[in-house]
């Protein structure tokens, strides 16, 4: 399965075109004004397989986060190769390849302006932005002005105490679940709505426009056991929401609400924050979120990219390991994690369709 998978942005991206030409799919290209670090032109590209007026509809989305857009794409390559002309009637595919190209053409969770989209879909124009007081607390130990071992301890150990006195869960899901106030630190959610989430919503409002069901299929990469696709939903279980996700995978779609997950969870996710603009369609949204490293080694990861976008040089040595050990804690480029994520990744397209279909 390795042939499915990419070096680069620029490689993965040729390689989704070229599987679309042979695949015979409807493709829109949704250009982005800036360029990658080659100088190469940055898009989010789309596919569909299947008529304009299928009433059952699964979107396959890659890139949310950039760097994490390398099993998405693979996914979309291998369903772009094996569905066409395995798909019932009624039945269509819409594949968002590269939602966040800048995250991804240049090896960074966030996109352009160290937004993290997956904390984006939220009400801009009201102003009503999720509280996190902890992060507030917090926000001076994630990110030093140094990055060393001793730097680097100091911080470890301030959150430390922190987490003593409240908690180690409290101060991970403080961390990782958002905030909105400080541009250059960790999982900011921005202060208006990103050029992708606007991709997004146009993307869905023009191919859904004629469903009646859809399931959107976030892909990400970075938490849970390695190699497996865990399905999970902020919905509660009384929830329409999660009745639907039901229908589809049984018990194994979990709530990131109400059950046990590794996922701190987001008020401004694709999954909470986004629906499209579809008057009547029964939608659900679930995450499909593959492991890969230990979390402490993602953890530090995503900060010590984040310190190099403020302080560092990425051309230098440590710009150089920084950006190798980011892409490895999203994308193991090891043939074994490859075949697990196509394999589960066709699985959970196959159950979106069957679930869609047990709907009617």
């Amino acid at each position: 399965m390795d042939r499915l998978f990419s070096v680069t942005y620029s490689d993965a991206r040729a390689n989704f075109l070229h599987a679309c030409l042979q695949a015979k799919a409807s493709v829109s290209h949704h250009m982005h004004a800036l360029k990658g670090p080659s100088g190469e032109v940055l898009a989010t590209d789309v596919a569909r397989i299947g008529p304009d007026d299928a009433p059952d509809v699964v979107v396959v989305v890659s890139a949310t986060h950039g760097a994490e857009g390398y099993a998405g794409s693979g996914i979309q390559i291998g369903l772009l190769e094996t569905m066409p002309g395995n798909l019932a009637p009624g039945q269509a595919a819409v594949l968002i390849h590269a939602i966040n190209p800048h995250g991804f053409a240049w090896t960074r969770r966030v996109n352009e302006d160290n937004v993290d989209l997956n904390r984006n879909f939220v009400d801009h124009e009201g102003g009503h932005y999720p509280e996190n007081d902890l992060f507030e607390r917090l926000a001076d130990h994630i990110i030093p002005a140094q990055w060393d071992e001793e730097s680097i301890a100091r911080c470890l150990a301030a959150r430390e105490a922190i987490a003593i006195e409240v908690g180690e869960v409290a101060v991970r899901k403080a961390i990782g679940k958002g905030q909105y106030h400080h541009p250059n630190n960790v999982h900011y959610g921005g202060r208006f709505a990103t050029w992708s989430n606007r991709v997004l919503h146009a993307v869905c409002k023009a191919e859904l426009g004629r469903a009646r069901r859809a399931i959107l299929v976030d892909v990400h990469t970075g938490l849970g056991p390695y190699g497996y696709g865990e399905l999970m939903t902020p919905a509660k279980l009384d929830d329409p929401v999660f009745k639907m996700l039901k229908t589809c995978f049984g018990d194994e779609v979990h709530s990131t609400t109400t059950a046990t997950t590794a996922y701190s969870g987001s008020k401004g996710s694709i999954l909470a924050g986004f629906r499209p603009a579809v008057e009547g369609l029964l939608y659900a949204g679930v995450g499909v979120e593959y492991g890969t490293r230990e979390r402490s080694a993602v953890r530090r990861a995503v900060d010590a990219d984040t310190w190099l976008q403020q302080h560092g040089n990425p051309a230098s040595p440590l710009g150089l390991q920084i950006k190798k050990d980011l892409r490895d804690v999203f994308y193991p480029e090891e043939s074994a994690w490859k075949k697990a994520v196509w394999e589960r990744g066709r699985e959970v397209v196959r159950m979106s369709f069957d679930g869609l279909s047990a709907l009617h």
